[in-house]
């Protein structure tokens, strides 16, 4: 199951590992893989226009090769990942400045990867549908004295 500590109390209280039922037929038990994770501070998609910016920095550890295809992505289209954050800064940031230790990172090295490649890149060849706005919104600072987004 996916429940985490820091999603609630009661969620706190829930043990990482029990028995629910033990009887001479079966035993049945309770696995909670992630209760106790460190890591971002909600589940969500890799990357996700939502999350804080310690978490997309956490992302962009994590999972590199995709941070650098959105990368591609805003930089052909000439719109932002956020109104607030663009993706580059972010990347740069994460390199030069403070970045959450990733732990495990994904090489995205798989076929499944290469496809999804293929096909964005081939629809980024098309018109876009409508203009970009968000590029042309001044960013914000990513850090106290950062000059990584000037």
């Amino acid at each position: 199951m996916g429940l985490r500590s820091d999603e609630g109390p009661d969620r706190k209280k829930h043990p990482a590992f029990r028995t629910v039922q033990a009887n001479r037929a079966r035993i049945v038990d309770e696995w909670l893989p992630i209760k106790d994770w460190a890591g971002t501070s909600r589940c969500s998609c890799s990357l996700c226009v939502f999350a804080s910016k310690r978490d997309i920095l956490l992302s962009i550890g994590r999972r590199p090769r995709l941070a650098a295809f959105y990368a591609e992505v805003e930089q052909v289209r000439g719109d932002s990942f956020r109104a607030d954050w663009r993706i580059t800064d972010l990347i740069r940031h994460a390199a030069q400045c403070e970045a959450p230790d990733p732990g495990v990172v994904c090489p995205d090295d798989g076929a499944e990867f290469t496809v999804l490649q293929d096909q964005v890149r081939a629809a980024l060849e098309k018109e876009p549908r409508k203009e970009p706005d968000l590029a042309r919104r001044r960013g914000r600072a990513m850090c106290e004295g950062c000059t990584v987004h000037s």
